[in-house]
């Protein structure tokens, strides 16, 4: 079965699905060794671990790479933010086929104009939803394999709620599989999307962010199929970083917990990539 029938399957049972955020390969094989069912790409994490904000500062490239090195270690379904589309509907086009090439299961695509701003920010701006429609429908038409088009709109903090529902049941007339509506403000809103809106839909799990807190429990008793949990990794990552670089700068030369270099390499298959190394006799004089 493929990765993203695997993914509609999971999508449209009784237990809410949870992909955390992955940016890289470590991230990925730590994801993989805890079991996880599906990971998310996130823009935003893959922003950040180029050292930028996630402003539409981040390129295809850029996150298709990403996702390839995510792809070596997991062999769970991916789901790929795919910002803007990074471009037109022409450019969306060809974003999905990348995408898949990279073995993105699914594609998120999102209504804000370019460049984007992270969604839990504020200063957002959108396109027409006749202009998006046409990028779904140009991600419907790209599709070679079975994935599927994840349509976000931001419209809540722009046009206010009404219009974000509006605009979700378009896109899913259009061809979108799942709908993100992103940055519900109140538990009412985060209550009242998934019986609007017909069609699959996640939530984005960002701590700190515009939404209020909301449990895996919550969720799946309203309705929601997933939850896409971006800063997952790049926050914990952050987080030990800052701390670490903290007590360095203090005078320690130690910090944190202590990972030996077996235990980092075991994470990445040491194990695996050494059994794969015929032995050979060294040449002595």
């Amino acid at each position: 079965m493929s990765d993203a029938r695997v993914l509609s399957d999971l999508l449209r049972r009784e237990r809410l699905l949870v992909a955390p955020g992955v940016y890289d390969g470590l991230s990925a094989a730590v994801a993989a060794r805890a079991g996880v069912e599906a990971a998310y790409v996130s823009g935003a994490a893959v922003s950040a671990g180029e050292g930028l904000p996630d402003i539409g500062l981040t390129t295809v490239t850029e996150i298709t790479r990403a996702i390839a090195v995510a792809r070596r270690h997991l062999e769970v379904p991916i789901i790929a933010d795919a910002d803007t589309g990074f471009g037109d509907e022409t450019n969306t086009f060809r974003t999905v086929r990348t995408y898949e090439d990279a073995g993105a299961a699914a594609v998120q695509l999102e209504d804000q104009v370019f460049p984007k701003r992270c969604g839990h920010l504020d200063d957002k701006a959108l396109i027409a939803a006749d202009e998006f429609v046409l990028k779904i429908e140009a991600a419907v038409a790209a599709r070679r394999r079975e994935s599927l088009i994840v349509a976000r709109t931001d419209a809540i903090a722009v046009e206010g709620f009404d219009a974000a529902i509006t605009r979700a049941k378009r896109y899913v007339a259009a061809g979108a599989d799942v709908i993100f509506v992103e940055a519900p403000q109140t538990l009412e809103q985060v209550a009242a999307i998934p019986p609007a809106i017909g069609a699959p839909v996640i939530f984005n799990v960002v701590p700190g962010g515009k939404s209020p807190e909301v449990s895996r429990e919550q969720l799946e008793r309203l309705g929601y199929a997933g939850a896409i949990l971006p800063a997952a990794t790049v926050g914990a990552a952050f987080t030990a970083m800052t701390q670490a670089m903290s007590d360095i700068a203090g005078g320690s030369l130690a910090s944190g917990p202590v990972v030996g270099p077996r235990a980092l390499f075991e994470a990445v298959g040491l194990d695996e990539w050494t059994a794969r190394r015929a032995p050979k006799e060294p040449i002595r004089a």
